[in-house]
């Protein structure tokens, strides 16, 4: 594999001189931030406690406890308007973490997400951030809220929250005359952490709905993650048990293939196996892994030239995934994204017989290696698909860092890449802003190609959570035979740039939260020569209001060049030319923690050579703490002279929760672009964290009209049980 040095040595060399000048400040503020890191001593307890939501356990009154909080939303570092009791404690096996919450109207507390997993983000909820490594850039965000439901995250950067990663941990609450009161117990055999390390980052949050209120322990520049965490300390003797996780699964599925007139039925173990070669090091082990009770997709209306990107949500590739994230990437340019394995280019499901996984740290390094061997479909032969990653925290907050691909799950083709990257984060940089950037470079291998193989970019930016200005600049370069077969890509031969700015006023109004302005440009230059594409997008105001509406005006300029012909739908060909059109509109929402959340887009102006009109549509219901009911409507009239045409898409999501064990999902959606609608319906039973029992009917329609016409296309009923043992 050739590599070129040159570029790489020239963008990590631009970063350098970009952050070198504040490199002094970072080393000269580091007491500083000690200074403001608030810490605790916490103690070991002899009794368990009862996750009832009544703190009459002895296990609270040996704990430590924190009263010393503050808002950071609305009003940052201002007194909290509710009184909060914090009490932590631990054993060899488990983190407690207790919190009696007053309010003066209890009978305001929202409380009205009952499905085990579901986002509590709407209402009353207490939440713990842990680092475990104290590295100020990873850990773990565990959620509950008044009907104790348990939502988790696991950040893959400092700031990057992915909410899709799932474990075993305990929560209780309960609702009283003086507010409410939340119980959480988690694992030590659930994170990754140092055995030697007694002193872990730690923060905790409060959120009173009603009020938008959001309260914090340890926070800064009004953010809450592992980078602004405090510290607690005295966790010494810390145990994992032998670190054996056995998860045995036994799926039944019935499917039917209408067309055909086909129906297949089978029934299948399969097997997890987790083992902790370390505190801080896991293994995986997955035999004939099966994914069916994953959510399905949200579909997506696609009027560009390029594909649209999908995220992941199978519990598999989603733990330790914060190992693999790569220069901050998010979309174009990935060198891993782990939807290429195990789906197909039409996102159909593809076996996959083994997979291994090991993923954790090792002193400053963080490291993930991860081995796939994929069944065969189509004419796609059976494949072997390796992952590697290795990143070392340098700085106070950086990390520099390898990647290495090889194999290619969609075709019989070779394939490798490398590649290398350096984040930098700096959250002391200035009083109220914290400054990020970085530089990478990768080199992929493909049969038969001897150049253009590579891509690499920078960028520097600046975030601002409080009043005054934030902005940020970066610059990729994607040569036109860059293939990351195992990451994603859907713009090739480009440079791309991209510059950003905003502001943000606070005013203390009786009714106005915030005012934002920004401008975003962003420009696809061809490296052979031309334009691609140029976007502008103008935000004049967005304002928020102290209830949570928020309303907002846009304009957006885009600049299209075709060399040629783009079939946008069937029967409706652009051709070849230098585009340029704008649009203009406006948005409005109503505060979630309402009953009823309506939201509406409208937007219209120039499409191509003709006009387009746009308009979205939605609601939330939330009557209760056991019906949600979401609506949500996409409209486009498009009129070209050579054609004309509208695209629909609809989708309803009905929610029933029993009680905090049984609850009944159901995803129906529909577009005219597919002309197919379909229903994803989810009956779980989850008696304990780590046992669940599914109940998955997929039922997929041709449809003529919205919902209409509808005619069977297949079927899919599955039945899945699984339980965690751990030894």
């Amino acid at each position: 594999m050739l590599f070129n040095l040159e570029k790489l040595v020239i963008s990590i060399a631009a970063l350098l001189l970009l952050v070198m000048p504040v490199y002094a400040q970072e080393l000269n503020s580091q007491e500083t931030l000690l200074d403001r890191q608030k810490q605790i001593q916490i103690h070991r307890t002899t009794i368990v406690p009862v996750l009832d939501g009544v703190l009459d356990d002895e296990t609270w009154m040996q704990a430590a406890v924190i009263e010393d909080l503050h808002q950071y939303e609305p009003i940052d570092h201002a007194e909290p308007t509710e009184r909060t009791i914090v009490y932590i404690a631990y054993d060899d096996d488990f983190l407690y973490v207790a919190a009696r919450m007053f309010d003066s109207e209890p009978n305001q507390i929202r409380a009205r997400q009952l499905v085990q997993g579901g986002s509590a983000r709407w209402d009353d909820g207490f939440t713990v951030y842990l680092d475990p490594f104290n590295n100020k850039r990873t850990g773990y965000m565990f959620q509950t809220n008044p009907n104790g439901i348990r939502t988790q995250g696991t950040f893959e950067t400092p700031t990057q929250l992915n909410r899709d990663w799932e474990d075993i941990w305990y929560a209780g609450a309960r609702v009283n005359e003086e507010g409410w009161v939340a119980e959480v117990a988690i694992p030590f055999k659930t994170l990754n952490f140092d055995a030697n390390n007694q002193n872990w980052g730690f923060t905790l949050e409060r959120y009173i709905a009603r009020k938008q209120e959001a309260i914090s322990w340890s926070s800064y520049n009004r953010e809450v993650d592992p980078g602004t965490a405090g510290l607690i300390t005295g966790l010494v003797g810390l145990q994992q048990g032998r670190g054996l996780d056995f998860v045995p699964t036994m799926v039944t599925t019935h499917s039917k293939n209408y067309a055909k007139g086909s129906k297949t039925s089978d029934t299948e173990p399969a097997l997890d196996i987790f083992y902790n070669f370390t505190p801080s090091l896991t293994g995986v082990l997955t035999l004939n892994t099966d994914f069916s009770s994953t959510e399905v997709d949200d579909r997506q209306v696609n009027l560009s030239r390029f594909n649209l990107f999908f995220p992941e949500k199978r519990d598999f590739f989603l733990q330790d995934s914060d190992i693999f994230s790569f220069g901050d990437l998010r979309r174009n340019g990935m060198p891993f994204h782990s939807r290429r394995i195990g789906l197909s280019a039409g996102g159909q499901p593809v076996d996959l017989e083994v997979g291994t996984k090991l993923t954790g740290r090792v002193g400053r390094f963080n490291v993930g290696v991860l081995g796939v061997q994929q069944e065969g479909f189509e004419d796609v032969k059976a494949s072997n698909l390796f992952v590697g990653r290795v990143a070392a925290n340098v700085l106070r907050e950086s990390s520099v860092g390898m990647i290495f691909t090889d194999g290619d799950p969609r075709s019989n083709n070779d394939n490798s890449l490398m590649g290398f990257d350096f984040r930098y984060r700096n959250t002391d940089f200035a009083e109220r802003h914290s400054l990020e950037g970085g530089a990478w470079f990768q080199s992929t291998n493909s049969p038969g190609i001897k150049e253009e193989q590579d891509a690499w970019g920078i960028n520097l930016g600046t975030s601002n959570n409080n009043e005054g200005f934030e902005g940020d600049v970066s610059f990729q370069r994607i040569e036109e035979n860059f293939n990351p077969a195992l990451g994603f890509v859907n713009r090739r031969g480009i440079e791309f740039s991209d510059v950003s700015i905003g502001y943000r006023h606070l005013p203390e109004h009786q009714w106005l939260r915030e005012l934002t302005h920004g401008v975003t440009v962003r420009s696809y230059e061809k490296i052979s020569g031309g334009l691609e594409s140029r976007f502008m997008f103008l935000e004049p105001f967005e304002l928020e209001t102290n209830d949570g509406d928020s309303f907002g005006t846009q304009a957006i300029y885009n600049r299209e060049v075709l060399i040629e012909p783009f079939e946008i739908v069937d029967g409706v060909v652009i051709s070849p030319g230098d585009y340029e059109f704008s649009s203009y509109g406006f948005e409005l929402s109503g505060a979630n923690e309402r009953v009823i959340a309506p939201s509406f887009e409208y937007s219209e102006g120039e499409f191509f050579t003709g006009d387009r009109a746009e308009i979205s549509l939605g609601a939330e219901w939330r009557p209760n703490q056991r019906l949600f009911m979401g609506l949500e409507y996409e409209y486009n009239d498009i009129d070209l002279p050579n054609g004309s045409f509208i695209t629909r898409l609809v989708q309803v999501d009905l929610n029933i929760a029993f009680n905090v064990r049984w609850s009944w999902v159901n995803l129906i959606q529909y577009d005219n672009e597919s002309e197919t609608a379909g229903i994803n319906s989810r009956l779980r039973w989850s008696p304990r964290s780590g046992q669940d029992l599914y109940v998955v009917l997929h039922h997929g329609f041709n449809a003529t009209g919205v919902f209409r016409g509808l005619r069977s296309a297949d079927s899919q009923l599955s039945v899945k049980y699984t339980q965690t043992f751990r030894f």
